[in-house]
């Protein structure tokens, strides 16, 4: 693992642990600054120095274009989720995109059921990709760029998973998409929310579900981190909060389990890729882990790591998701 990350990670302090049913979150807090300066997405879209589009009037499902107008660099995370255009769509990688930039980045789509303009640009959308679904997408992006191929995602998945979740949560949507899964189950998340509420110098959160760590988000600006720590709560709690499973009391040891996960990223296998905004894309993978980290003038910007949970395909699964991504890249 690289050695900034590592570092970084290494000095991380733990807050007190906080927990909903069968959920247990620790805070992860800063020991170091935050350098360099960026603001987050959001920050972004309200001071309006920020527009998403599509790249054309005609659309291209896996890519859309960000115009960053302002004089800071603004972070979007992977798996942070835009509304509007042609369809809904979440970000494939985390991307430190350039002041006075304009710049094409890699997505994938979170709503199969429309290809036709609700907005001419997107809004910001309280959701970040479903934790499961995240997971294997950041696998998919992983092999597609050790291929050196684009960072795209295996979009088919990516819709399968979005209909699990609402046939799981006994939600519908006219068109597939994934943001009325999460408002479908506004008020649990609602309730979760004020138990697990954001803490002072918080950077991260690291989510233990029925006592297995499900994974961790990091982000070295306690400013940026406040304003993803809601819709990354949302993400990684929405799939177990549908679990119809005991109540589980909170585990003593989660400390112990938390740090016994940190050390099993020295286990997987690291490539680098140069990103499409400031900085170096680090990707990682394990039989059992999935994650990336974008660093950049050797500080860590933003990680995510997350455990792997093996999907049972349909039989035609893998002919019906190549056929719907084609159709779907070439917009029909």
């Amino acid at each position: 693992m690289n050695t900034e990350i590592k570092n970084y990670l290494d000095d991380l302090r733990f807050g007190e642990a906080r927990s909903h049913r069968h959920i247990t979150v620790i805070p992860l807090l800063a020991t170091r600054n935050g350098a360099p300066p960026y603001i987050s997405l959001a920050e972004a879209m309200d001071r309006k120095t920020l527009i998403v589009t599509e790249v054309s009037e005609g659309g291209s499902v896996p890519q859309l274009l960000v115009l960053n107008d302002g004089d800071q660099p603004v972070l979007i995370i992977d798996g942070e989720e835009l509304l509007g255009a042609k369809q809904n769509r979440i970000l494939n990688t985390t991307i430190l995109l350039k002041e006075k930039s304009r710049t094409i980045v890699p997505v994938s789509c979170t709503e199969q059921g429309r290809w036709s303009y609700a907005s001419a640009s997107f809004a910001m959308s309280d959701a970040v990709l479903e934790r499961k679904i995240r997971s294997r997408k950041i696998q998919s992006v992983s092999e597609s760029l050790s291929h050196n191929a684009p960072a795209q995602s295996d979009q088919g998945e990516v819709w399968a998973g979005i209909q699990a979740l609402h046939c799981k949560a006994g939600s519908s949507s006219p068109t597939s998409a994934m943001h009325d899964a999460f408002k479908a189950q506004a008020g649990q998340l609602n309730e979760c929310l004020q138990a697990i509420s954001r803490v002072e110098d918080q950077v991260g959160l690291l989510v233990i579900i029925q006592g297995q760590v499900a994974g961790f988000d990091v982000v070295s600006r306690p400013e940026v981190y406040a304003r993803l720590h809601e819709k990354l709560v949302r993400s990684y709690v929405l799939d177990a909060l549908l679990d119809q499973s005991p109540t589980v009391k909170p585990a003593p040891d989660a400390p112990l389990t938390a740090r016994s996960f940190l050390a099993a990223l020295d286990q997987t296998r690291e490539e680098v890729f140069q990103s499409v905004g400031y900085g170096c894309d680090h990707r990682y993978r394990s039989l059992t882990l999935t994650g990336s980290a974008l660093v950049h003038e050797q500080h860590l910007v933003h990680t995510a790591f997350l455990a792997l949970e093996p999907v049972a395909p349909s039989p035609d699964a893998g002919h019906l998701s190549s056929l719907r991504r084609r159709r779907h890249f070439r917009g029909e």
